[in-house]
């Protein structure tokens, strides 16, 4: 594009440099002043129309009155003194010459081009050619724009540069090998032709968000050393219908002259739903996208190296023509890391950071269940930032831990002004769930306690499980139930009072309460069922909606055992926290006095002997 500009720009200052050369030409310039006759010089001196005289070479060069300069070339066959003589003999006045005769000679070269003439001339003309030369190109830059309109523009990553590989891609093992036969595939794809194999034309990456799905994309073309072209799909949906189609040919154009290659299209769910998903009907432009994108994919030769990657959030939503073999053949779940997958993904952020000796990334994996790659990158960056701040050289465990309540909670709010019975309130629920916690068999270890707030939190308490869980049981269930009951049952006890504290405690108790009723079959008299059908409003895009099926009587039993778990999770907290009330009181103190313990403090406070005698706490008016 840059060299075709220059190669324009470089004809057209030849064309304005030849049409110079031939106004030149053609309107010479002559090189020496007006000549005048010996008689009109007489004259003109007579009528006082001659402002001085001098000599220049053989002319004289004489200035009018109105400063305009000619020059005087006599054929008098005498010399140059003679001539001046018979000038003063008929009353003109000859400058430069003085008393006795001498002539004083101020020689003036006489130009042979006059080039103030020719910038006079010309530059007039340069303008209006340069104006004229920016409207045709404006002109023409809006008509190459609006012929481009249908053109993609994706970014392309070079193969000769590759930025990312597999070994900046941790905890998605699993996934790496899925797609190690993509890369071995670009790489040599004579090896699987000679078999006559064919590999899958498309992979869609499924995963939550932060997963890692287009970060993985770009390694597979950093390991394959191919060129990686990436959209987004909403790039391809514009306002007018049929201008998604003409991106999508040129993308998959642009794709086949490069090939080996990948496409990425990233969200594909944009122009991917399911066709007929519009509300009230069809979406035009989005169905004319996704139907050129089933054509393309479909149309590809056995022979062309151009592997389409696309990663969504929802498979849920696509068309089944865009899963169907031929397309994309192969789908590669990517999920949230396990402990270990959290802990190379540490190693891979904090590389090349300085640590201090105690970190321990192992500790940090274990405080970070659910946490996606995106948020363990988050989190190393805020404790990086954390530590430039408190002008510390290496990251230290408390810069990560603070950096962790920081990604959960958000920032601690300090200057927060609360009152000392609301502190002192805030004190013993947060102090209650965690003594549940720690009595009861199936509930995870209690890793922090603080009544700082964060976010919208007054304060928290944090249980750290020692292993990452992928199924739960109902005894984990109903000890979680009176974990989360715990905050409420401590203010029963002391205060004999209940607070807003406990609000968003309640809200998840009754979820996770219905939840084992309606969908896990939990419950003893309902039995093992489901309550409620799914059902995909298509016409809505494919959301999902809860249809009631079961009967008003079904619906009073299964709020009768919503109250019965919530009841029975709540007794459970109160009758603990009764029985080793003087142990509540002891941690709530420490807590008001220190506001944060973690650690072995906290543990040694929870596992320490119920003192002698506990005494009541003195609840602020």
């Amino acid at each position: 594009m840059g060299s075709r500009l220059l190669q324009r720009s470089l004809i057209y200052l030849l064309l304005l440099v030849a049409a110079i050369a031939v106004f030149a030409w053609l309107n010479p310039f002559k090189g020496g002043p007006e000549e005048k006759s010996f008689t009109e010089v007489i004259q003109m001196a007579k009528n006082d129309e001659i402002a001085s005289i001098r000599q220049d070479g053989e002319n004289l060069l004489i200035t009018l009155k109105g400063e305009q300069e000619a020059s005087f070339k006599s054929s008098f066959s005498g010399s140059t003194a003679e001539l001046i003589d018979t000038l003063r003999g008929a009353g003109v006045l000859v400058a430069g010459v003085d008393v006795g005769g001498a002539l004083q000679i101020d020689v003036k070269p006489p130009s042979g081009f006059n080039w103030g003439a020719v910038l006079g001339t010309f530059l007039p003309l340069l303008f209006f050619g340069g104006l004229l030369f920016f409207l045709l190109r404006n002109a023409r830059g809006a008509s190459d724009q609006a012929l481009s309109f249908g053109r993609s523009r994706p970014r392309v990553v070079t193969g000769n540069r590759p930025t990312v590989t597999f070994a900046d891609v941790a905890g998605v093992e699993e996934a790496k090998q899925e797609l190690q036969e993509v890369v071995e595939f670009l790489r040599l794809p004579q090896k699987f032709q000679a078999l006559g194999a064919r590999i899958p034309r498309g992979v869609l990456v499924v995963g939550p968000p932060g997963t890692g799905k287009t970060l993985l994309a770009r390694a597979i073309a950093g390991e394959a050393g191919v060129p990686f072209f990436s959209i987004s799909g909403s790039e391809f949906v514009e306002m007018f219908v049929g201008v998604g189609a003409s991106r999508v040919r040129d993308l998959f154009d642009q794709a086949k002259r490069n090939a080996p290659c990948i496409v990425f299209v990233d969200e594909i769910d944009a122009v991917g739903r399911h066709r007929g998903a519009g509300l009230g009907g069809s979406h035009d432009e989005r169905e004319q996208t996704l139907n050129q994108i089933l054509v393309e994919m479909d149309g590809f030769d056995t022979n062309t190296n151009v592997i389409v990657l696309a990663a969504t959030n929802r498979p849920d939503i696509l068309d089944p023509a865009l899963l169907r073999p031929g397309r994309f053949d192969r789908q590669v779940i990517l999920d949230r890391p396990d402990i270990a997958g959290r802990r190379a993904i540490l190693q891979v952020h904090t590389k090349g950071k300085p640590l201090e000796e105690g970190v321990s990334l192992e500790s940090l994996a274990k405080q970070t269940p659910g946490f996606s790659g995106a948020d363990l990158a988050n989190l190393v960056n805020e404790a990086a930032i954390l530590t430039a701040r408190r002008n510390k050289q290496a990251i230290g465990m408390p810069e990560f831990e603070e950096a962790i309540d920081r990604v959960i909670a958000g920032p601690e709010k300090k200057s927060r002004i609360i009152s000392p019975k609301e502190k002192e309130m805030t004190a013993y629920h947060e102090a209650g769930h965690a003594l549940v916690a720690r009595m009861l068999p199936n509930a995870d270890p209690v890793h922090k306690i603080s009544i700082v707030a964060r976010g919208t939190m007054g304060g928290y308490t944090k249980l750290l499980p020692t292993e990452d869980r992928f199924m739960w049981t109902r005894s984990q269930f109903n000890d979680l139930l009176a974990v989360k009951l715990g905050g409420r049952a401590a203010e029963e006890l002391i205060f004999d009072e209940v607070t807003t504290g406990s609000e968003q405690d309640i809200e998840l108790a009754t979820k996770l309460a219905r939840k084992m009723i309606t969908e896990y079959g939990m419950s003893q008299r309902l039995g093992p069922r489901i309550f409620g059908r799914k059902e995909e409003l298509v016409f809505l895009g494919r959301e999902i909606s809860e249809q009631k099926d079961y009967s008003e009587r079904t619906a009073l039993e299964i709020d009768r055992e919503v109250q019965l778990l919530i009841d029975n999770a709540h007794k459970v907290a109160r009758d603990i926290l009764t029985q080793h009330r003087a142990k509540l009181v002891r941690l709530a103190e420490r807590l008001i006095a220190q506001e944060t313990i973690e650690g072995e403090e906290l543990e040694k406070l929870l596992a320490s002997p119920e003192p002698a005698t506990a005494s009541e706490p003195e609840v602020s008016s």
